[in-house]
């Protein structure tokens, strides 16, 4: 058996070492626990920092480390998504480059993994985050998506997760959609198992998280059931959805002079129809490019 653990990291130069002497020192243990063999893969996302000579250095003693440095910064998602192409384990974890997720928890992942499930997710006590920038619609998002996908976990967006070598595999994700892991993988209930976690203060730098995420967030919300569904076929229905709610906002004002009806308290749901059918058919379409074309450009160091 064999775990590969995932990395993303941007401009984390400090965080690095010591992310990286926690998580071999988890590894070697279970290697001479279970024998299980290992691999450190750290994703270096287009750092402008000294990252990459960092993660150099530190594969110089250690033939189980790998670096893939990606062309440019292209986000978490597509970090995650090279990662978990290139990774060779039979189980896959991922976790954050800041330090606030602790290694020690791979081991509990694992050990769930060997029970039978598919996928192992933690989710986050004592959160070491503002409340309403992140938290509040962190919450608020889990219950949309749960909601929306039947699949009943509290914490999408932690980065802590397990998963059997398949499943992280199925798509190419495009930017923002890592914060739907595991719900976009379209796993069921009785795959998928949470264990608590305690979530801790970043290291060193500063969190690339804004509020305009947070409506980043609720946007990409939107597209998920589409592309649990069949995101071609919705990809078409949206776009001709939004061909006809924008012609009949065009001529409901049209309507509404030339009959001296009502017709104009219309326009308001009409143009609220119109932006809705175009924000899902340009997503799911952002989600189908990502499927042909990738989303990741790297190479192994």
């Amino acid at each position: 058996m064999k775990v590969s653990v995932v990395i993303p990291v941007h401009n984390e130069e400090k965080n690095i070492p010591i992310v990286y002497k926690e998580t071999k020192e988890v590894l070697e243990a279970l290697a001479q626990t279970k024998a299980y063999s290992y691999e450190i893969i750290f994703v270096n996302d287009g750092s402008s920092d000294n990252s990459l000579n960092i993660l150099k250095n530190l594969k110089k003693s250690d033939p189980f480390l790998r670096i893939l440095n990606m062309d440019k910064n292209r986000g978490e998602a597509a970090a995650l998504t090279a990662g978990f192409y290139h990774a060779t384990g039979n189980i896959i974890v991922s976790m954050d480059g800041d330090g606030q997720n602790d290694p020690k928890y791979i081991k509990d992942l694992i050990e769930n993994i060997e029970k039978g499930y598919k996928v192992v997710t933690g989710y986050r006590l004592k959160r070491k985050e503002p409340f309403l920038t992140r938290i509040l619609p962190s919450r608020i998002a889990n219950w949309i998506i749960s909601k929306i996908t039947g699949l009943k976990v509290r914490d999408n967006g932690c980065s802590l997760k397990a998963y059997l070598s398949p499943i992280p595999k199925k798509y190419q994700i495009p930017h923002g959609f890592h914060r739907f892991l595991p719900a976009l993988f379209g796993v069921k209930n009785n795959d998928v198992c949470e264990i608590p976690i305690i979530d801790r203060p970043r290291l060193y730098g500063k969190s690339h998280y804004n509020l305009k995420r947070t409506f980043e967030v609720i946007r990409d919300l939107l597209t998920i059931p589409f592309i649990l569904k069949n995101p071609q076929k919705y990809e078409k229905f949206w776009k001709y959805s939004f061909y006809f709610f924008l012609t009949l906002s065009v001529l409901n004002p049209i309507a509404a002079t030339l009959s001296s009806s009502k017709l104009w308290l219309l326009e308001i749901p009409l143009s609220f129809l119109t932006a809705l059918s175009f924000i899902i058919q340009k997503n799911l379409n952002r989600f189908n490019k990502a499927q042909i074309n990738g989303v990741f450009k790297v190479e192994e160091i």
